[in-house]
C-alpha cells in the first residue's frame, strides 16, 4: 500500500471530507485505494459509517463497483452485471472473509441479495473469520428484517449458530426486535436452543428488560 492510499484511508476514517476531495482532485485513480488486507476504501467507509465520504467516494467511482462493494451498497443492476461476466462471482470471497450475499444481508440490501441468490449464492455460506456467520445472522444482528424475510424465503437455517452459539432468533431477541422475533420464530426457529453460555433467547430479552419479546418466545416454547 503507497502513501497516497495511506492518505485517502486516514481521510476515509476519520471522515475528513475536504482531504478525500483534494486528494481525489490530484488523482482520482485513488478512489480504488485499498488498505493492507486488500479492504477497499469505499468498504472502509461503508463498515466505518461514513455517510459522506462513501458518497464522493461511489461518485468518483461511478460504475466501477466490484461485487462486494456493489452488494455492500445495493447496486443490485451491478451485481447483475457483474455475475453476467463472471457467475462465480456469487460465490466469492472478499478479504475479510464474507460472501457478497453476507455483506448484503449486513448493510440491508434485500434487492441484492435476491440477484445473488437467484445466481446461486450459498444461503448458508459460513464467513472465513472468527465470527462463522451465515447471511442470516449478518441480518438479524443488524436488524435488516427485509433481508431476513428475503434469506428465509431461499431456504437459510434459521437455527443454525454462529461464533459462541448465537442463533438468529437469538440476536433478534436480544436487540429487542418483536417483529423480527415472529418471522424467525414463524420460519421455524427453536426458542429452547442455548447459547454456549447456556442462555436463550429467552434469557437474553428478559435480561434486556424485552417484555413483548419475553412473552412472544415463552408462547412459542409452550407450544
Amino acid at each position: 500500500m503507497g502513501d497516497r492510499d495511506e492518505q485517502v484511508l486516514l481521510a476515509v476514517r476519520s471522515g475528513d471530507v475536504p482531504e478525500l476531495k483534494a486528494l481525489l482532485k490530484e488523482d482520482p485513480t485513488l478512489a480504488g485505494a485499498k488498505d493492507g488486507d486488500g479492504l477497499s476504501a469505499l468498504m472502509v467507509a461503508v463498515y466505518e459509517n461514513q455517510v459522506r465520504i462513501a458518497e464522493h467516494l461511489l461518485k468518483a467511482l461511478g460504475k466501477d463497483l466490484d461485487i462486494f462493494e456493489a452488494a455492500a451498497v445495493g447496486r443490485a443492476e451491478r451485481v447483475a452485471k457483474l455475475l453476467d461476466r463472471d457467475s462465480s462471482l456469487a460465490e466469492a470471497w472478499s478479504p475479510d472473509g464474507f460472501t457478497p450475499l453476507h455483506l448484503a444481508a449486513f448493510f440491508g440490501q434485500p434487492e441484492a441479495a435476491r440477484v445473488l441468490l437467484d445466481r446461486g449464492a450459498e444461503v448458508n455460506a459460513v464467513s472465513r473469520n472468527r465470527m462463522h456467520v451465515m447471511p442470516l445472522h449478518s441480518a438479524a444482528a443488524s436488524v435488516r428484517r427485509a433481508v431476513v424475510e428475503v434469506l428465509l424465503e431461499h431456504g437459510a437455517d434459521v437455527n443454525a449458530a454462529q461464533h459462541g452459539g448465537w442463533t438468529p432468533l437469538q440476536e433478534a431477541a436480544a436487540n429487542g426486535d418483536a417483529d423480527m422475533v415472529r418471522i424467525i420464530l414463524e420460519a421455524g426457529a427453536d426458542p429452547a436452543v442455548t447459547k454456549e453460555d447456556g442462555k436463550t433467547a429467552i434469557d437474553l430479552a428478559r435480561d434486556d428488560g424485552h417484555d413483548e419479546i419475553v412473552k412472544l418466545l415463552e408462547e412459542a416454547a409452550a407450544g
